[in-house]
């Protein structure tokens, strides 16, 4: 069980009188609140490296949400989750492409909320056996998550991590989706789930192909993922 009454969250959105109801409820369960109502403000806040979570909205003066998460991604990996009104899928899988850990539309439930906060949090607060990880060419911390690429550090997202941490935990053994959403993600794999995925596209581009061009990470549809070394 992750103590939560250290753990402080930063919450970007410009709808006040939300932000005062979240409060309550997230302090109420143990957690340590902070707003900020427009774009620039909240992305200063973010950086500032003081929040364990952030909840950031798409919808912002000035500065929407999405840019908010671009800019953040290019230099900071904490834990992101976007709350927002437009909950279509197309704008799941942008804020996922864009490096969000996850997404929930407006309304929400905020018992929901504090469970997919506690994952997070969870995520965050796990640790590996203290070793570094080795296969071939790359390289991974198992205690902070950090991973390298032929010495150079890879810029992964918390979700991107641990998902790599799953598949390089059994290098050439195939993870069914179920298991890897479970084991990385916190979360079982709705029927219209995409966000691992998602996170799982982002994860192939940052890591590029083997020397020899074949994939580093392979999908055998229907069945799952697994590393190939």
């Amino acid at each position: 069980m992750v103590e939560l009454s250290n753990n402080s969250i930063l919450i970007i959105d410009d709808d006040q009188e939300l932000c005062a109801l979240l409060a309550d409820w997230l302090r109420a369960e143990g957690f340590s609140l902070t707003s900020t109502h427009d774009g620039s403000s909240g992305l200063e806040a973010a950086r500032s490296g003081q929040f364990q979570v952030i909840i950031l909205d798409v919808m912002l003066p000035g500065m929407n949400g999405l840019d908010v998460l671009r800019s953040l991604r290019q230099n900071c990996n904490t834990p992101l989750l976007m709350l927002s009104a437009r909950g279509e899928p197309v704008d799941r899988i942008l804020g996922l492409e864009l490096g969000a850990d996850d997404y929930l539309a407006k309304p929400c439930d905020p018992r929901e909320l504090v469970a997919r906060l506690r994952a997070l949090l969870r995520r965050s607060h796990t640790q590996g056996s203290g070793n570094s990880l080795q296969v071939g060419d790359l390289r991974m911390d198992m205690d902070s998550l950090m991973a390298w690429l032929d010495e150079e550090a890879l810029p992964l997202t918390q979700s991107e991590a641990m998902i790599l941490r799953s598949l390089l935990e059994k290098p050439g053994q195939l993870i069914d989706r179920q298991t890897l959403s479970r084991q990385a993600l916190g979360k079982p794999l709705g029927p219209y789930d995409r966000s691992l995925d998602m996170h799982l596209s982002n994860l192939r581009r940052k890591l590029g192909p083997h020397a020899d061009g074949r994939p580093r990470i392979q999908a055998l549809r229907g069945r799952g993922y697994l590393y190939s070394n």
